[in-house]
């Protein structure tokens, strides 16, 4: 899987941590932010990233800042972007199979490194379940054109 990252300076250590983990998965894995530790702004890492995805240039991204929060809120502005925030496999996995996420978004200063791989481990493990699920991403995708949701029928 071909898999976009990006980080703000907080992120950094974090992410340098996750790419040597996922190229030994096999995953394809492009940096869209530098991984010097040097101050930046996670709005620009994460339109990086999330463009990737947007297009069909990567077919997931991990996002990763101080909480996970602003990655998450700026990722989920671009449409076709589907960003969650996990702190545990649990949610990464629901993340997946309820909402098929194509973004994760993560902590750098709240969940270690270990705990970080682990979570990164079963989200792109996990299929998207599809079925009834699949009903309210099409919900999800009229909001982004602007749409009422509650229009839809099954």
């Amino acid at each position: 899987m071909k898999i976009a990252l990006g980080c703000d300076h907080r992120g950094s250590a974090a992410t340098q941590a996750l790419v040597s983990h996922l190229k030994a998965d096999g995953h394809e894995v492009e940096i869209v932010s530098d991984l010097n530790g040097s101050m930046s702004d996670y709005p620009d890492s994460a339109y990086a990233a999330c463009s990737r995805v947007a297009s069909g240039e990567a077919e997931r991204a991990i996002l990763i800042c101080g909480t996970g929060i602003g990655m998450c809120i700026a990722a989920n502005k671009m449409r076709g972007i589907r960003a969650a925030l996990a702190q545990d496999e649990l949610s990464a996995q629901l993340s997946r199979t309820h909402n098929d996420a194509n973004v994760l978004c993560l902590s750098a200063d709240l969940i270690g490194h270990t705990l970080v791989k682990r979570i990164v481990d079963t989200w792109v493990r996990t299929p998207f379940d599809g079925g009834r699920h699949l009903r309210r991403l099409h919900k999800i995708e009229a909001i982004e054109r602007g749409e009422d949701p509650s229009a839809l029928r099954a």
